[in-house]
């Protein structure tokens, strides 16, 4: 059965960064330990209980992703054994599915967003303007429409709590310098552009998904955090999409759907979320990985 880990502890090691879900280890000036716990969030809050295994879901998408496209990027894992950097007297059956050992590196500071499809603040952006984050679209495309081409939308990079913000490419280049913001564009789009044909061939649709790089002392960009796990991305069944709905997704949306008909302001702390709502939530992020990755947490 899958580990529950809410919140790490390892003692004797620096926490340096703990998110909504992940929480960051120095282990020495080049490289990180980092923990996917099973913390669940929603609306930006981090709610009471968590959902058991999803920290060892995240982790094992990712790893595989990771490894799928380090032909187009390389990415911030390092192959260090686990046991060979947990404190002494650790659990290693509650980290192996769940850490990984990193490279240390210098965070770009921006979302990095591609949208294959019109859908989310995408789309309430779309309706409002007809644009989004400075693209200008055609006119009269319809919710979770495909759009012609796939686009870079990037996001400030907000903190825990706090909203990230769509903002334009020209932002991104004012905040980072041309030579890096094109080689994030062209990276995001590459990868997305690689792994929704991938998906495809296995009848999931992917919508849309969100990266983190980082830059080594070199100057290399690396993908870094997480990769096209159903926390940073929008994964829809192919064969329940439709045009001008917005389809089933494999995320949090029982969680979202849950917390809608509570007397909640989406502000901290979020309500208890029962245990029906977390085992079907569970079971999307389960499908997901086997069907991606052909994988199964046993």
């Amino acid at each position: 059965m899958p580990t529950t880990l809410p919140q790490s502890n390892l003692p004797g090691l620096q926490l340096i960064h703990r998110g909504k879900v992940r929480d960051v280890y120095a282990l020495d000036d080049d490289r990180l330990l980092m923990v996917a716990t099973d913390r669940l969030s929603a609306f930006d809050v981090v709610l009471p209980n968590p959902i058991p295994g999803k920290g060892e879901m995240l982790t094992q998408i990712s790893n595989f992703w990771f490894d799928k496209t380090a032909h187009l990027l390389p990415n911030h894992l390092l192959d260090v054994p686990l046991a060979d950097v947990l404190p002494p007297g650790t659990d290693l059956a509650l980290y192996e599915k769940r850490a990984v050992v990193t490279r240390r590196l210098k965070p770009v500071p921006v979302e990095a967003i591609a949208r294959g499809y019109l859908i989310g603040s995408g789309w309430k952006d779309y309706r409002a303007t007809g644009s989004l984050c400075g693209i200008q679209l055609p006119a009269g495309l319809q919710q979770a429409q495909q759009l012609p081409a796939p686009i870079f939308t990037p996001s400030t990079k907000a903190a825990v709590g706090d909203h990230d913000e769509n903002v334009s490419y020209d932002v991104v280049v004012n905040a980072v310098g041309k030579e890096l913001a094109d080689k994030v564009r062209d990276a995001t789009l590459a990868i997305y552009q690689w792994a929704a044909a991938y998906a495809a061939e296995r009848g999931i649709i992917i919508a849309d998904t969100k990266f983190e790089f980082g830059t080594d002392a070199n100057g290399t960009l690396y993908v870094m955090d997480e990769m096209l796990t159903p926390d940073s991305s929008r994964f829809w069944p192919a064969e329940e999409y439709r045009v001008g709905i917005s389809p089933p997704s494999y995320d949090k949306q029982f969680v979202r759907d849950y917390l809608e008909t509570q007397d909640w302001n989406k502000t901290a702390p979020g309500p208890v979320i029962p245990d029906e709502v977390i085992a079907r939530t569970a079971a999307k992020y389960a499908e997901a990985l086997q069907r991606l990755a052909g994988i199964q947490l046993s």
